[in-house]
């Protein structure tokens, strides 16, 4: 069987991973992600202790040079400007390699082993630190020009909000692990201004801790105030996903991250917004679905992109 190895870039931390189309993921090795350099050695060391393999996959948070395979910039990683990382593993150990946007990857691992199996028409959203999507249209990937299609965190939304891809008000400020974080915050920190704090956030110590684990489980747990922060980013969501089904006409939207762990508060509001926005016919085919493969997402998206890479 042939071994790949994946590469999974986060803004916290990486991961590389060998497996194969049997077995999955049958190795790995995780470290934070730190500087661009002392990450980039962990990663060239990693990648050398999980060989041989026939192919290297990247999934990386965008934006980033699909074809030439360079990171350009991405806001979750500061500092990591036009990185060659294709050209470089590809000189260090002479096998094909493949730099996929994270919500690509996440796309073809959703589409070929999850949720969006069997799918011609498909869209998959991260929803986790940030908000990017992969699209699979007629039955294959389409990544755009040169790798950027999909960057819908980047739309604005609203006039103001919390500021998600470097854009106050945009999708991902509203519907991001990060952006329900500051969307908290901000609410929270009006309430306390106006002499009525709310009761998880009583003093700006307890207003810093806020995270969205803490508020998906307030919420869970009947926090009237906690709900309506995901009543906020559900109806963000449904306007957001109600442009890309009216453009895109997908047959299933596969959503990762924050909202597969807690689809329940996102269910509702989104959609209300889905139903007065979006064109009926077109909302009628579309099924929305949490992501299948879970906390795995990363490791078998990385995979995907290195199976890409063999495929040519």
């Amino acid at each position: 069987m042939k071994n790949f190895v994946g590469i999974d870039i986060g803004g916290t931390k990486c991961a590389v991973v060998k497996g194969d189309l049997k077995r999955g993921v049958v190795e790995k090795i995780r470290f934070e992600t730190a500087g661009v350099r002392e990450t980039l050695d962990k990663i060239y060391s990693a990648v050398e202790k999980m060989m041989p393999a026939v192919a290297i996959g990247i999934s990386c948070g965008g934006p980033l040079d699909e074809k030439l395979g360079i990171i350009q910039s991405p806001p979750n990683l500061p500092g990591w400007d036009d990185v060659h990382i294709k050209d470089e593993l590809e000189r260090r150990f002479c096998i094909p390699v493949k730099l996929l946007n994270d919500a690509n990857a996440g796309a073809i691992a959703e589409w070929k082993f999850g949720a969006g199996k069997e799918c011609e028409n498909m869209l998959f959203l991260t929803f986790g630190t940030g908000l990017g999507a992969g699209m699979i249209l007629g039955g294959r990937l389409y990544s755009g020009t040169n790798g950027n299609a999909g960057e819908i965190g980047h739309i604005r939304l609203a006039d103001d909000g919390p500021v998600g891809y470097g854009k106050a008000g945009s999708f991902e400020g509203f519907c991001s692990g990060g952006g329900i974080a500051k969307l908290a915050k901000a609410i929270c920190r009006d309430a306390l201004e106006r002499g009525d704090p709310i009761s998880f956030a009583k003093n700006e110590g307890e207003i810093e801790a806020i995270n969205t684990k803490v508020l998906a489980d307030l919420a869970h747990g009947g926090d009237a105030d906690a709900k309506r922060i995901f009543d906020i980013s559900a109806e963000k969501l449904g306007a957001g996903l109600s442009v890309v089904i009216d453009i895109i006409n997908p047959e299933r939207i596969v959503i990762g991250g924050v909202y597969s762990r807690a689809a329940d508060l996102f269910a509702s509001g989104m959609r209300a917004a889905l139903e007065r926005e979006a064109l009926a016919p077109s909302l009628s085919v579309c099924e929305i679905v949490p992501a299948a493969l879970g906390e795995e997402i990363g490791d078998i998206a990385a995979l995907s992109a290195a199976i890409t890479a063999a495929e040519g």
